[in-house]
């Protein structure tokens, strides 16, 4: 329908008129929606100079194809193109409309998009928030709109650890959706996900339920059994099941949204990836090498056919099958995935990306594994170093436990790295002062944190407060010294030894050592922040884009 409104609207008005553009974009649009981003860039592109020459360089609508462009780039990870046409696209609102204007408000949260896809947070957090400003100003405090910008910039809350600030957004989200379009609208689905999402990553999986069961009843109520919304739904609430080692619930629900995906968005759909990433994860979890192997291929053909060969979804397909091989001791391939992974992170991410840290641990893992310490010891300096600049860029814009639970989801970084550091200290001497800098250099974040929230209740002259500080500082003590104490019992003090302690403490943190290999925990369908938005094509709300394990 779309291809015969183009060739109708070319035979009526000409190849170069306005009403040619605007079908032009109609059509590329449907193939972005369809997962089709090669087809989806010509007609987008052809539309862009149809306007730039109909309009001219500072018109209104040329920022809509602007924005539609740089949304495609965004999708398939082309950062770099994407940037500069956000960019042109806003600065031609904000002089055309305004500074105040919602268009301008919605450029903004495109902008801050970008840079939440490429963890460059403190860029992307001022963005969101003048986005928010602006509709509460020019929409009121209770619109819809104003609720999409209280989800994005939780979003971004959310991967801070900022789990506090995170919480009241989502609620206040949630309150002003369930007023303004009642209870079983999408977009109170949408504001529930969120919200249990939020409790998933902190672990609390008894809030989370319930969100995801009353989110999903929604969307199959309102937009029907088969909508990729309810997909969505029935994967997230399946990643709940699987986090928490229910693998036999999980399944069919994974089952079920992949059929969804497969029959209402066609066989090479990003979004059918995804669902097939997840499906052989929990294969894997089961033993099932074979059918997940399968799975994760497929899985990356898909996406290098979609998305391109550079992407970082790619990146994260790569180092699912890697992993794979990996445990069932098939060394041979595992190397040349983890290589290309890496390069295509460092590409399209950049160098200070917490995605780089996990390739580079990956690939010196596999090292150590085979031996090569040679070779395995700087890409754990270069993932030590990534993880440096993560704290130097976050802690600044931190509370005090916001720090400390920041630390927290980074957990499993260190103990890979000690235990790399033990096992080849005989071979590397210096390795041995390496391991005991890296633990100094955590202890002494967590401990400045610690201090700095220790003077922060004295200040306040609580002394309820400072004498419940106290009381715990005793007991992390006494807690500390059982840790550390050596048993009379040598055989028994093995058997619950350093390493046995480091993969229990690392399971449940989105982290393992146990296969000595450093991986994300399961990511669910996270459905904020929300997509760039398209001027012809509006689309606020949740996006889809779930991060691959």
């Amino acid at each position: 329908m779309a291809q015969e409104a183009l060739r109708v609207a070319e035979a009526t008005f000409g190849p170069e008129h306005r009403n040619t553009a605007i079908a032009l974009s109609n059509l590329a649009r449907l193939y972005h929606v369809q997962g089709h981003y090669a087809e989806a860039e010509p007609p987008y592109r052809r539309a862009l100079a149809i306007d730039e020459k109909a309009l001219g360089p500072e018109h209104p609508d040329l920022a809509n194809s602007l924005n539609n462009l740089a949304t495609l780039y965004n999708d398939q990870g082309k950062y770099v193109e994407g940037e500069p046409l956000y960019r042109r696209s806003l600065a031609i609102l904000e002089k055309a409309l305004g500074p105040d204007h919602p268009e301008v408000a919605s450029s903004l949260n495109n902008l801050a998009a970008l840079y939440y896809a490429q963890a460059k947070y403190v860029e992307a957090e001022p963005l969101y928030r003048r986005s928010l400003a602006i509709r509460e100003k020019a929409l009121g405090p209770e619109h819809p709109d104003v609720a999409q910008s209280l989800n994005n910039l939780a979003a971004l809350y959310e991967v801070q650890a900022k789990f506090v600030e995170a919480e009241l957004l989502l609620r206040r989200a949630l309150a002003i959706d369930e007023k303004a379009l009642g209870p079983e609208h999408p977009n109170v689905a949408l504001d529930l996900n969120n919200l249990a999402s939020q409790y998933k990553v902190q672990g609390d999986y008894a809030e989370a339920e319930p969100l995801y069961l009353r989110s999903l009843a929604i969307r199959e109520k309102v937009l029907g059994a088969e909508h990729p919304a309810v997909a969505t739904s029935l994967n997230n609430l399946a990643a709940l099941y699987y986090t928490q080692g229910k693998y036999v619930e999980a399944e069919p629900l994974y089952l079920r949204s992949l059929a969804i995906r497969e029959k209402v968005l066609g066989a090479e759909h990003p979004d059918l990836a995804t669902s097939l990433n997840n499906l052989a994860l929990l294969h894997k979890q089961q033993g099932k090498y074979a059918e997940a192997e399968s799975l994760y291929r497929r899985a990356l053909a898909i996406r290098e056919k979609a998305l391109g060969p550079e992407h970082p979804d790619v990146a994260e397909s790569l180092n699912n099958l890697a992993l794979l091989h990996k445990q069932q001791g098939k060394y041979a391939e595992p190397e040349s995935l983890y290589r290309r992974a890496l390069a295509i992170d460092e590409k399209a991410l950049g160098a200070d990306h917490p995605s780089l840290a996990t390739d580079l641990n990956n690939l010196a893992a596999l090292y150590s594994a085979e031996g090569r310490y040679a070779q395995a010891e700087p890409l754990f300096d270069r993932g030590l170093q990534n993880l440096a600049r993560q704290f130097e860029q976050q802690f600044a814009y931190m509370s005090e436990k916001e720090r400390l639970g920041f630390l927290d989801t980074l957990f499993g970084n260190f103990p890979l790295y000690l235990s790399f550091c033990h096992t080849y200290r005989q071979q590397s001497p210096a390795l041995a002062g390496k391991m005991y800098d890296t633990l100094l250099w955590e202890k002494g974040l967590v401990a400045s944190s610690v201090a700095a929230l220790r003077a922060k209740v004295a200040a306040s002259g609580d002394k309820e407060a400072l004498a419940l500080l106290e009381r715990l500082a005793a007991r992390m003590t006494q807690i500390a010294a059982l840790y550390h104490a050596r048993p009379t019992d040598i055989d028994r003090w093995r058997t619950w030894g350093i390493e046995p302690r480091l993969a229990r403490d690392c399971s449940g943190r989105g982290w393992t050592t146990a296969d000595g290999e450093v991986r994300p925990a399961h990511r669910l369908q996270h459905e904020g922040p929300a997509p760039p938005e398209a001027a012809v094509f509006r689309k606020d709300g949740g996006a889809d884009g779930e991060p691959a394990v």
